[in-house]
């Protein structure tokens, strides 16, 4: 399970100034941004930036100046995976360690889609387990059952974190994510693809279409 919510891009139209940096072709540009603070990415700035991608990370460093701000819950299994992309990339996570004992255990707390019945059932005993050490630390504020639940915790528990990353990390893991074996990363592939001008800048996720049309 993975749920994207309060999604922000920003500093595009910077982004694209920058990109004509180099040859002073600022003139050129004709992208807009209205009063209401929405961008337009214009036909020659379009032009550029689809060059620029194709010659490669040297030659695209404007992405790396177009901001995503994002909210993302997700299984902490996904969040191992995530964590690999550390460059450029700041999360503020929800306290396991501090506010693991703030509400009761339930099932809604992990991601369980794809679990069998025989799954399902030792999930659920180990929900009450933890449950039963909550509420045992509330009452005595014992380390032993504060670190017996921290140990206890299965990868499937669910954490919130406010993410920040450019065009450049999704990018990245667009690319290496495609036909992962875990649906999260399905998912995230296909929210960054509708990123604004995403697909039209890099040119991923056309073979996908092809192949639906």
């Amino acid at each position: 399970m993975i749920k994207i919510e309060n999604q922000a891009v920003y500093n595009f139209h910077n982004a694209m100034l920058g990109a004509r940096n180099p040859l002073n072709s600022w003139a050129k540009s004709d992208s807009v941004t209205d009063e209401n603070g929405i961008f337009t990415l214009g036909e020659n700035d379009l032009s550029l930036a689809q060059r620029l991608f194709k010659a490669g990370t040297d030659h695209r460093k404007f992405l790396r100046q177009i901001f995503i701000a994002v909210n993302i819950t997700a299984p902490i299994y996904w969040w191992k995976e995530y964590d690999t992309y550390k460059v450029a990339t700041v999360a503020n996570s929800t306290s396991t360690m501090h506010k693991i004992h703030s509400k009761p255990f339930e099932r809604d707390d992990f991601s369980f889609d794809h679990m069998n019945e025989k799954a399902l059932k030792s999930l659920d005993s180990v929900i009450e387990v933890l449950e039963e050490l909550r509420l045992e630390y509330l009452e005595t504020k014992s380390k032993q059952c504060w670190y017996s639940m921290i140990q206890l915790l299965p990868s499937s528990y669910n954490q919130m974190r406010s993410c920040t990353f450019n065009y450049e990390n999704a990018i990245s893991m667009v690319k290496s994510r495609t036909g992962h074996k875990l649906e999260e990363w399905h998912d995230f592939c296909d929210w960054a693809l509708g990123l604004p001008y995403f697909r039209e800048i890099t040119g991923l996720g056309k073979e996908e279409n092809n192949e639906n049309s």
